[in-house]
């Protein structure tokens, strides 16, 4: 769930194939003290497809309620590594994070939750967003009124697969007569260059939405990608779950509390979203070893990260800068030299221990899901292996 793919070199390539006994989806193993607290993994679509596969079924074996794989442009295809998914695991919920409104329709993206929904016997998880704006320029799309666009989406998204808008008040748009969202209103954006509309203005589809898309199985929950405070409180008007990263992990209280706020404002259950701490997580039995791929990663994305974000760690987007240079002229051990204490406190490494202990701090400040995000580890597997063995055990009970 990154601005960039992953340039780690993940190595899990041992598939634990073994099955988990049946559960209730999103339940996952749980003991007394939480039995509430869910726990995600968050992959990047630069896998190979078994390596991805493989990696889900491990996450599976070791405890986890969910499963998420980016779908960041010029890499793997997420909808397809989610087929190759369901069939390797018969739990696990399996999301895509996430998916935008610009390279594809919302009409094409409610199709593809549609279907997984299906393969997936009622695991799948749509994530929606305005996906990052350097991507898409490379693919020369625009991303114009990214709030509203993206709002529009997720309405017509919910309208396609037969929910409509959960929020009836605080301002919110919902279904137009007919069970139509309001596409085009207010915010409805224009043609970009070349004449290709980006978003899904209603006078572009054409459609009839419960004429169009039939499906059998359980509501698809959608979760909107969000990290700044206005994305925040429409994620909590009109989505059933939040995903954005949190640097450090423990500023997650405070999108929260804004997500919170969205849904208040909206006449809704705040409880009833489901408002992960996402953090990046590096975990091996030896605490040097688990540090150099977080290093790596920061090095990478650490320039582009948000300076607001940032200011909480008394950091800024410039200290990142010679490690990034450092990364880019092919040197990735004076890159991870450059990377200090202070600047590895943004995500959370080290050996099971140490990663237990800010995992139960994210917990003890209100957090009911924890979502664990690469490069997990020197080795991917083995790190799952670890976090189920030591970790999630024992933050739920």
């Amino acid at each position: 769930l990154g601005a960039r793919p992953d340039r780690n070199d993940d190595r899990a390539s041992r598939g634990h194939r073994g099955r988990c006994r049946d559960r209730d989806r999103g339940a996952g193993v749980t003991g007394p003290d939480r039995p509430d607290l869910r726990l995600s993994l968050r992959l990047n679509n630069d896998l190979p497809v078994a390596q991805f596969a493989a990696l889900a079924a491990a996450a599976e074996d070791a405890g986890f309620d969910q499963v998420w794989i980016s779908h960041d442009l010029f890499w793997r295809s997420a909808p397809v590594l989610v087929a190759a998914a369901a069939a390797a695991t018969t739990r696990i919920s399996l999301g895509i994070g996430i998916m935008n409104p610009y390279s594809e329709h919302p009409a094409e993206l409610a199709m593809h939750a549609a279907t997984l929904q299906e393969l997936s016997a009622g695991r799948f998880l749509l994530g929606l967003g305005t996906g990052a704006r350097e991507f898409l320029a490379w693919a020369g799309i625009d991303r114009p009124r990214p709030l509203a666009t993206t709002r529009d989406a997720v309405l017509a998204c919910r309208t396609l697969l037969g929910r409509g808008s959960p929020a009836v008040g605080g301002g919110a748009r919902g279904p137009a007569a007919g069970g139509t969202p309001d596409l085009a209103g207010d915010n409805a954006p224009g043609p970009a260059a070349g004449g290709r509309a980006p978003g899904p203005a209603s006078d572009q589809i054409g459609w009839q939405p419960a004429a169009h898309l039939r499906f059998d199985g359980p509501p698809v929950p959608i979760y909107l990608a969000a990290m700044g405070p206005r994305m925040l409180a429409l994620a909590g008007e009109i989505a059933d779950g939040v995903l954005g990263l949190s640097f450090p992990p423990e500023r997650a209280p405070a999108a929260a509390t804004l997500v919170r706020a969205g849904a208040e404002a909206a006449g809704r259950d705040p409880a009833a979203i489901d408002v992960p701490a996402c953090f990046w997580c590096s975990v091996d039995d030896d605490p040097e070893r688990a540090a150099r791929p977080l290093a790596e990663k920061l090095a990478y994305y650490g320039p582009s990260i948000s300076a607001v974000q940032l200011a909480d760690a008394g950091l800024s987007p410039a200290d990142f800068v010679p490690a990034a240079a450092a990364l880019e002229a092919g040197d990735p051990a004076a890159a991870r030299r450059l990377i200090s204490d202070r600047m590895l406190r943004l995500g959370i490494t080290g050996d099971a221990a140490a990663v237990l202990e800010r995992c139960r701090g994210l917990v003890a400040s209100g957090a009911t899901h924890l979502s664990f995000g690469p490069p997990l580890g020197p080795d991917p597997v083995e790190a799952v292996g670890l976090l189920g063995r030591h970790v999630l055990p024992a933050l739920r009970g």
